[in-house]
């Protein structure tokens, strides 16, 4: 068993509810490793689970927005920086102080200082790619193939990094079968994430509209102008806004949906709502930009529409609703845990760390 330091990033804490699918990613993968019986060192923000016994150096100064009208999941409050990069660099310090103690590095930051210093820690580091190819992050992602192995969440997002000149493996993130149980379906449709504009939200309301069923909206508002603005006002006519679930609420609330509506207006790098939805039998419309593709695959459940185009994700989520009944579900279920399950990923993750390990890049 290994003694591995996981680095989340900068912004929000590691817990329930998640703040997104990124933070949600990091939980499980900090849960499945102590599962596993590895000894688990998470570096994050103030505030995230999994911390009480770790180094105060892995504890990461929270990010307060002065004014919460202001808050955006795109930059962050004046001079939170020049407090988290010194913070980050003690953790990596005490990393290199360690390293005859720990055994690996499992980087999820999106700041290029854990990748610029993994040639000096004296402990091999493995970094995933949670992005599309980030001008700050190139440059060190580059220089850290000599250091460490690089993963990449779909094949979309290592096509785009290898643009660059940068190889991934791909590792698909993952599903825990056990929180993502089966659910009976319903009548409403159902929308979940970061309430942000590149996840096209206000795109999820125009086409739910378009049909004769209500919208359940849960997830965090990263961008509190564009929720007041496109958002607030169609509150109350077939929408309703729950607000961040924990993620057993929102297991309920996904599987208890006729239709999942998925409307990123980015080239989205996975879409892990996507096999989230299929995790509980829920089908899927939802636009066809970046990732979400493959993490549809073949499936009969998914129905993948012109990224932007809600008459269409109308049409589809109608036509999904309608026909999948419950042994659909069943399927569906079974069929995505066949791709995204967990406990399967946590073994091909330990394969990596070995030959992490082992200095085997290849």
């Amino acid at each position: 068993m290994k003694t591995i330091a996981v680095i989340a990033p900068l912004r929000h804490p590691i817990r329930e509810p998640h703040a997104g699918g990124l933070e949600a990613m990091v939980w499980d993968r900090v849960r499945v490793l102590r599962a596993r019986g590895h000894r688990v060192l998470l570096c994050a923000v103030e505030g995230s689970q999994f911390q009480e016994d770790g180094p105060a150096e892995f504890r990461l100064p929270a990010v307060v927005w002065p004014d919460e009208r202001d808050a955006t999941d795109s930059t962050f409050p004046p001079g939170h920086l020049e407090v988290a990069l010194p913070a980050l660099e003690r953790a990596l310090d005490f990393i290199q102080r360690h390293a005859d103690t720990i055994d690996l590095v499992d980087n999820h930051s999106l700041h290029p200082q854990p990748l610029a210093r993994a040639g000096e820690l004296g402990v091999p580091m493995v970094t995933t790619l949670h992005t599309p190819p980030l001008p700050r992050l190139v440059p060190a992602a580059r220089s850290f193939t000599d250091h460490g192995r690089l993963l990449a969440v779909s094949a979309h997002t290592a096509a785009e990094w290898r643009e660059h000149g940068v190889e991934a493996l791909v590792m698909p993130n993952a599903v825990d079968a056990g929180r993502w149980g089966l659910g009976p379906g319903g009548r409403d449709l159902v929308w979940f994430g970061r309430i942000v504009p590149e996840k096209g939200v206000h795109l999820a309301v125009q086409a739910a509209r378009l049909t004769d069923r209500r919208l359940r909206i849960a997830g965090r508002v990263g961008d509190v102008p564009y929720f007041q603005e496109h958002i607030r006002p169609f509150l109350g006519d077939g929408v309703d806004y729950l607000g961040p679930l924990g993620q057993p609420a929102l297991a309920e609330l996904v599987g208890g949906s006729a239709c999942a509506l998925v409307t990123p207006l980015w080239q989205e790098p996975f879409g892990l709502v996507v096999a989230e939805a299929l995790a509980t039998g829920t089908p899927v419309a939802a636009f066809d930009t970046g990732g979400i593709g493959e993490v549809a695959g073949s499936a009969s459940a998914v129905r993948l529409v012109p990224m932007g185009d809600a008459d269409a994700l109308a049409v589809a989520a109608e036509q999904l609703a309608s026909t999948h009944g419950v042994f659909g579900r069943q399927r569906t279920r079974a069929a995505a845990l066949a791709r995204f399950s967990l406990e399967h990923r946590a073994a091909e993750l330990e394969t990596v760390f070995d030959q992490a390990g082992a200095g085997a890049w290849v």
